[in-house]
C-alpha cells in the first residue's frame, strides 16, 4: 500500500520522465579532475557572452559543469588512501562502497564586478527529481524561452531570446541539477537511498555549495538561495544545514511557490482524513481560477479585493465548518454551499456530494467539465481536452503539456551550441523517483515514527532563529493550484519563530501560476521584486 508521501510524489510538483543511464566519461573534456573510477569525472567549459537588462549591457563569464558530491559521512582523507592504493578504486564508509554524484550546474559571473563584493545566488527546481532548465530557460538566465501566456505553445521551431529579465544585474547566478538529473549522475551501491530523500538531498546540495564556494573564491560574498515549488523545502533544510553545520551564514532565501508541509499539500488530501486545513488553503486559489475563466454566478472586478474576501471566509466560516465535521447544522451546511458556489462556480449539488471538500484534482477536472475541458494544475490559466470525461480527477496537467517541449528543446540546443557542453550525453530534465525518503527534523529523535509527510517548517524556523539577519522572501502565483498561495502564506505565519522574526519574511504575489516567470509582466515584477530585495539585504557596508 502506498504512502501518502509516495503518492504526492506520483503526482509531484513537475511530470517526470524516464532516467537513462549514459555517464560524461569523454576522454577529451578540458580541466578534468580525479574522481574515483566508478564516477563520472567532473569537468567544465567556459564561454562568455553579453545580455541587456534595464538598457545596461552587462558582459559575463559562463561556465558550464559538475562538481562531485558524497553522502554525508564520506570522508576525504579516506578516499586519498584509496587513490594511492594499486587497484583500489572505491572509498568506503562502515564497509560498505560510498555513493557519488556528479552534479551538473551553469554559473554565470559578471565580468566588471569584484567577486568578493558580488552578490551569489544559488538557483534551483524541485519536483523533487526535476533539473533547473526551468528556472534557467525561463526566468532569470541571460537567454529565455518564448512560450504562449496561457495556451499551448505550437511545435517547433521555438524561440530564444536575451533575457531583459535576466538576475544578472543584481547578483551572480549558479543553476543546480539535483543529483541524477540534467548532465549529473549518480553511481555506487544503494545510490538512490544516499541521495533521494529530503536529508539526503540536502546534504548533496550542502556539499555542492561549500565546494563551489571554494573552487571559485566566493566564501565571502552576499549568498543567497532561491528554491522554486519542492526547491522550497530543499531551502529550508539546506539553509539550515550551511549555517548550522557549515557555519556559513547566508544573506537571504528567496522561495518560490512554496510547499514546507505536506500535510498541507490539496493533492489527495482524503488520504489524510480529518486533516482539513489542505481545502481551507486551496479555496482562494479556485476561487482566483473561477473569476479568471469566468465561472462565477457573479465576476468581481478587483481580483485581489475578491480574493481578501475569499480568504477571510476560507480561514473563518468555512475552517469552522469543516472542523465540526458530522456535527455540522444542516442550515449551516447549506449556508457554506452557497459560499462556496458563489466563491468557485462549482455545481452546489456537486460541493454537497463531496462533503464541502474538493481536493486539487477534483476541481482541475470538473471546473470546466460542461465542455469537457480540463483546467491546469501548475497553472490554473491554462486549460486542455479532458483525457476522460467520466473521470474524478484530471489525468493530466495543460500548462505542463503546453510549455515543456519548447524548454527542454532550447535548452538542449543552447547548452551545447553556446555553453559547449553535453556533446553525446543525454539531458535528463526531470527523473522517475519512486521513493523519497523521510525526514529528521532539528532536534527530534534519532529515527522518524513514521515513513509519513515532510514537515520542514522546524528546519527554516531553526534557521532564521540562529541567525537573526537572515531575510526571506516568499513569492507565489494566485493561479497555483500545485502549491497555492494561501498556503505559503499559512505556513510562515505558523513557523515556530519569535514575533520579533517575522518582520524578516516578506510576501509578494503575482497574477500567474506555479511558473510565475511563464507569464512575461509577473516575470518583470519578479524579477524587480528580486533585484530590490538582494540590494536592501547584501549588506555591502557592514557592521558600523
Amino acid at each position: 500500500m502506498k504512502t501518502r508521501l509516495s503518492l504526492l510524489l506520483s503526482a509531484s510538483l513537475l511530470c517526470l520522465g524516464q532516467m537513462p543511464a549514459r555517464a560524461d566519461d569523454r576522454a577529451d573534456a578540458p580541466h578534468a579532475v580525479h574522481a574515483p573510477a566508478h564516477a563520472a569525472p567532473a569537468v567544465e567549459r567556459t564561454s562568455s557572452g553579453t545580455v541587456t537588462i534595464g538598457g545596461k549591457t552587462i558582459a559575463y563569464q559562463a561556465v558550464a559543469g559538475t562538481l562531485l558530491v558524497h553522502p554525508q559521512k564520506w570522508d576525504d582523507s579516506d578516499d586519498i588512501v584509496h587513490q594511492e592504493t594499486p587497484g583500489s578504486d572505491v572509498h568506503t564508509t562502515d564497509g560498505n562502497p560510498d555513493a557519488t554524484a556528479s552534479m551538473f550546474y551553469v554559473a554565470y559571473f559578471r565580468k566588471d564586478a569584484r567577486p568578493e563584493s558580488r552578490p551569489i545566488t544559488f538557483v534551483f527546481n524541485g519536483g523533487p527529481g526535476s533539473s533547473s532548465v526551468w528556472l534557467h530557460m525561463g526566468a532569470f538566465g541571460p537567454r529565455r524561452v518564448v512560450t504562449a501566456d496561457d495556451t499551448h505553445t505550437p511545435a517547433s521551431p521555438y524561440r530564444l531570446i536575451d533575457n531583459p529579465q535576466s538576475l544578472l544585474d543584481a547578483t551572480d547566478l549558479v543553476f543546480i541539477d539535483a543529483p541524477g538529473t540534467g548532465f549529473g549522475r549518480i553511481t555506487g551501491k544503494d545510490k538512490e537511498k544516499q541521495f533521494w530523500g529530503v536529508d539526503e538531498d540536502a546534504q548533496a546540495f550542502t556539499s555542492f555549495v561549500t565546494q563551489f564556494l571554494a573552487k571559485f573564491g566566493r566564501y565571502n560574498s552576499p549568498k543567497y538561495l532561491f528554491g522554486e515549488s519542492y526547491g522550497t523545502m530543499r531551502s529550508a533544510v539546506l539553509i539550515n544545514d550551511l549555517q548550522n553545520q557549515e557555519n556559513i551564514d547566508f544573506n537571504g532565501v528567496i522561495l518560490l511557490s512554496q510547499i514546507l508541509s505536506y500535510d498541507n499539500s490539496v493533492d489527495q488530501p482524503t488520504l489524510n482524513p480529518g486533516e482539513d486545513e489542505p481545502f481551507v488553503l486551496a479555496l482562494p486559489t479556485y476561487a482566483a481560477t473561477a473569476w479568471y475563466h469566468h465561472k462565477l454566478p457573479q465576476q468581481p472586478a478587483d481580483l485581489k479585493a475578491f480574493l481578501a474576501e475569499v480568504e477571510h471566509f476560507a480561514s473563518t466560516d468555512y475552517l469552522v465548518a469543516l472542523q465540526q465535521g458530522a456535527a455540522l447544522p444542516q442550515a449551516e451546511r447549506a449556508r457554506i454551499i452557497d459560499r462556496l458556489h458563489a466563491y468557485t462556480g462549482l455545481p452546489a449539488d456537486y460541493i454537497r456530494r463531496a462533503d464541502l471538500r474538493i481536493d486539487g484534482g477534483e476541481f482541475s477536472k470538473t471546473l470546466q467539465s460542461d465542455s469537457d475541458t480540463t483546467t491546469g494544475r501548475l497553472d490554473t490559466r491554462f486549460s486542455g481536452p479532458s483525457l476522460d470525461p467520466l473521470s474524478q480527477e484530471a489525468g493530466y496537467d495543460p500548462q505542463s503539456t503546453s510549455i515543456s517541449s519548447a524548454y527542454v528543446s532550447l535548452f538542449n540546443d543552447y547548452v551545447r551550441k553556446v555553453l559547449n557542453y553535453g556533446d553525446g550525453l543525454a539531458y535528463r530534465a526531470e527523473i522517475a523517483i519512486p521513493h523519497w525518503d523521510f525526514h529528521y527534523a532539528p532536534g527530534g529523535p534519532d529515527t522518524p515514527a513514521s515513513d509519513g509527510p515532510a514537515n520542514v517548517m522546524p528546519d527554516l524556523a531553526q534557521a532564521l532563529k540562529t541567525n537573526p539577519t537572515l531575510k526571506i522572501m516568499l513569492n507565489a502565483g494566485y493561479f497555483d493550484l500545485a502549491t497555492p498561495y494561501y498556503e505559503g502564506i499559512y505556513e510562515m505565519q505558523h513557523l515556530p519563530v519569535p514575533a520579533a522574526l517575522q518582520k524578516n519574511i516578506e510576501f509578494q504575489q503575482y497574477q500567474s501560476g506555479h511558473m510565475v516567470y511563464a507569464n512575461v509582466p509577473s516575470l518583470t515584477q519578479l524579477h524587480d521584486n528580486i533585484a530590490d530585495f538582494i540590494r536592501r539585504t547584501d549588506n555591502q557596508a557592514g557592521p558600523q
